[in-house]
């Protein structure tokens, strides 16, 4: 089995046990080679509440040789997806690691989005 099955059997394992409710949606990650995307979703009206990416044009990486896959470029945009989240009115959420494991930037996105108030 090639690695893109394997992910993909993964993501489907993940995708069986959660699902984001109208007072607790689901908030997904895709990591591309060279990006980050977040979503709050609410799987029941089948709606994306909110979104950001490391593609947006007010973040910022910090250094100069910084990626925007790297681990405190995750941890903030976290802290920017709890925010815009906790503004929508959405306070709780189901975290969906899409299939990826559970470390490195996954783990620090997950972390700056609990530091910045939103709960798991």
């Amino acid at each position: 089995m090639d690695k893109l099955k394997r992910h993909a059997r993964r993501k489907k394992s993940v995708r069986k046990k959660v699902s984001g409710t109208g007072e607790k949606p689901r908030m997904a990650i895709y990591r591309s080679n060279k990006s980050i995307y977040v979503q709050v979703i609410d799987d029941v009206i089948g709606k994306t509440i909110c979104g950001v990416s490391s593609k947006d044009a007010d973040s910022k990486a910090g250094e100069k040789n910084a990626t925007r896959k790297n681990v405190t470029y995750a941890a903030e945009l976290g802290n920017k997806i709890a925010k815009e989240a906790i503004e929508k009115g959405v306070k709780k959420v189901v975290f969906d690691r899409a299939g990826y494991k559970y470390h490195g930037t996954v783990k620090a996105l997950a972390d700056g989005a609990r530091k910045a108030g939103l709960e798991f």
